[in-house]
């Protein structure tokens, strides 16, 4: 938490206020919104994936950047991840319920501007 930063506690169906920055639903938002984030709840859209299917299927980003990524989003409830204890492990990673209510209108989004741009025959 932010040093100086007090978290209201948001009672049942009360909106929260993504304007103040103490919103806990802000910091989702921003999660969700990141750079790999949003990436991540995309490529999880169809199927479940291992980490290293996930990492192939988002070119440009590293190791690193897909396991804090993917800990933030298992921190905020999004993506769940399944550990099978073998040797080395198998991480599987998938989309919550929550995850998936999220990921609709973002991959609704991919599909409207990649629509566009192949309706004006860009790239």
């Amino acid at each position: 938490m932010t040093e100086g930063v007090q978290r209201r506690r948001v009672e049942t169906g009360e909106r929260y206020d993504v304007f103040h920055t103490d919103c806990l639903a802000r910091d989702v938002v921003d999660h969700v919104t990141s750079r790999w984030g949003i990436w991540v709840l995309i490529s999880l859209r169809r199927n479940d994936l291992r980490f290293y299917e996930l990492r192939e299927s988002i070119q440009g980003i590293s190791e690193k950047m897909l396991a804090q990524t993917l800990r933030i989003l298992v921190e905020d409830g999004l993506v769940w991840r399944k550990v099978e204890p073998t040797t080395p492990p198998q991480v599987t990673y998938g989309l919550t319920e929550f995850g998936r209510d999220i990921g609709e209108p973002l991959t609704d989004l991919f599909d409207r501007i990649t629509g566009r741009l192949s309706a004006l025959g860009t790239r």
